[in-house]
């Protein structure tokens, strides 16, 4: 496609790091490009990636996207990067045996995808402090007391990354509402 088109490969040329710290040979192409590649072999799939492409900028559309809150923001990075996936496992249907190899990529990315959606998920059932923090305009919450509700109800906490201290301990919805008489189960804190 890129001769066809008079431009070189070494202009879209990149490299990719993968969970395993490899550095993989990838193509990072502009949408018009992307929109060229994937539609350019039949008129049934021109259409499909057409609607797909019409759904998915309905669905997330940025200005629509409240990005202060953690949570949205993750889903929205996530829709887009599976939609991305998705385009580039269409043209897998019906691509070459050499296509197929670039795939194995891409397949570590929707399970890598899926874990993300996995840990996005915990956000419903679990809660940092400094997230709470930042949802309850500056309320104080200390880590002693959580601790003490953790134990007292045998419930678990899971470590996050933080951008500041590397990790933080979530604690579970249960131990909110024991420990602050907060209910984050519902969506209210989520």
């Amino acid at each position: 496609m890129l001769e066809k088109l008079d431009l070189h490969s070494a202009e879209f040329s990149a490299q990719y790091q993968d969970r395993m710290g490899r550095s993989l040979p990838s193509f990072n192409l502009p949408k018009d490009l992307t929109l060229t590649l994937v539609s350019g072999y039949d008129v049934s799939l021109r259409y499909r990636v057409v609607k797909r492409l019409e759904a998915l900028e309905a669905r997330s559309n940025p200005a629509l996207i409240d990005w202060t809150n953690p949570a949205q923001a993750a889903r929205a990075f996530a829709d887009q990067y599976e939609a991305t996936q998705r385009a580039i496992a269409t043209k897998a249907e019906i691509g070459s045996r050499r296509e197929a190899t670039s795939m194995n990529t891409a397949s570590q990315a929707v399970k890598e995808a899926n874990r993300l959606r996995i840990e996005l998920d915990k956000s419903r059932e679990y809660s940092t402090i400094k997230r709470m923090q930042l949802l309850t305009h500056g309320l104080h919450f200390d880590w002693r007391k959580l601790k003490a509700a953790t134990v007292k109800l045998g419930a678990d906490s899971i470590d996050v990354f933080d951008a500041n201290y590397g990790t933080v301990k979530a604690y579970r919805a249960d131990v909110w509402l024991e420990a602050y008489g907060l209910d984050i189960s519902g969506g209210c804190y989520a």
